[in-house]
């Protein structure tokens, strides 16, 4: 819904154009199949890429027998997880009914989210370094960069996760109306950004020009959506206001 939102609400939640209202959303005591089915395809994709220079090599080279090893281990660890309900969007039933409500954040949201912010923030800065390394050494130098850099972003975002301090990773759900929007905001300029980045990869020469023209791409794609989200203009992204029963995606 778009609402005129006072001045004190901005100062507050935000700059959200767009907002919901919990008691507007349609609530749902069970999960349908094809909702659960939905959501496990992005777990699976989610550990799959968390060995992040064995999947750069995929990207480089295509597929290997270690890595379909790994993407078999990943199916049935997910799969087995998905059965148990113990994956976000993949559980039997809602498990936050309430936005407002102090409600123990489970075990398994807290390692899947934490694991999926490492991939969205290691990603993108690794990508702006190699890019901006590439404009200005006028080499290509991802891997080695991968190598050095991914496990210590990604190790200091599963520290933040452990500690609580990501959002949607907090041993509470009471904020989940607000941090939801923050992690889907990440997740569409990064999941957006990164195979337009590829394909240019691909398609473009390498040359100091066309890696300017990469890098202005990227970071406008990641700036542009990040607005967007900010602004509660792509889906999930819209603060969700406390009140009424409902349910979280």
């Amino acid at each position: 819904m778009r609402s005129i939102l006072p001045p004190s609400y901005e100062r507050r939640h935000g700059h959200a154009v767009r907002v919901e209202l919990a008691s507007d959303r349609t609530f749902r005591a069970r999960n349908k199949p094809t909702y659960r089915l939905s959501h496990w395809p992005i777990w699976i994709f989610v550990f799959f890429i968390a060995p992040g220079p064995v999947t750069f090599q995929l990207f480089a080279h295509g597929p290997s027998r270690g890595m379909l090893l790994w993407l078999a281990a990943v199916l049935a660890g997910t799969g087995l997880a998905g059965l148990a309900g113990k994956l976000p969007g993949v559980e039997p039933a809602p498990y936050i009914l309430r936005f407002s409500e102090d409600r123990p954040n489970p075990i398994y949201r807290r390692v899947c989210y934490t694991l999926a912010w490492s991939e969205i923030i290691a990603y993108a800065v690794l990508n702006s370094a190699a890019l901006v390394d590439a404009v200005l050494h006028g080499v290509w130098r991802t891997a080695a960069i991968y190598h050095a850099g991914y496990f210590p972003i990604a190790g200091t975002c599963w520290l933040l996760g452990a500690l609580g301090l990501l959002p949607r990773v907090r041993r509470s759900t009471q904020g989940e109306g607000h941090e939801r929007r923050y992690f889907y905001g990440a997740a569409w300029a990064v999941c957006v950004a990164q195979p337009i980045l590829w394909f240019l990869w691909k398609v473009l020469p390498i040359s100091r020009g066309s890696d300017m023209f990469k890098l202005v791409v990227f970071w406008g794609l990641l700036g542009a959506f990040g607005h967007l989200a900010r602004r509660g203009r792509l889906p999930r992204t819209r603060p969700i206001l406390p009140g009424e029963l409902a349910v979280s995606d």
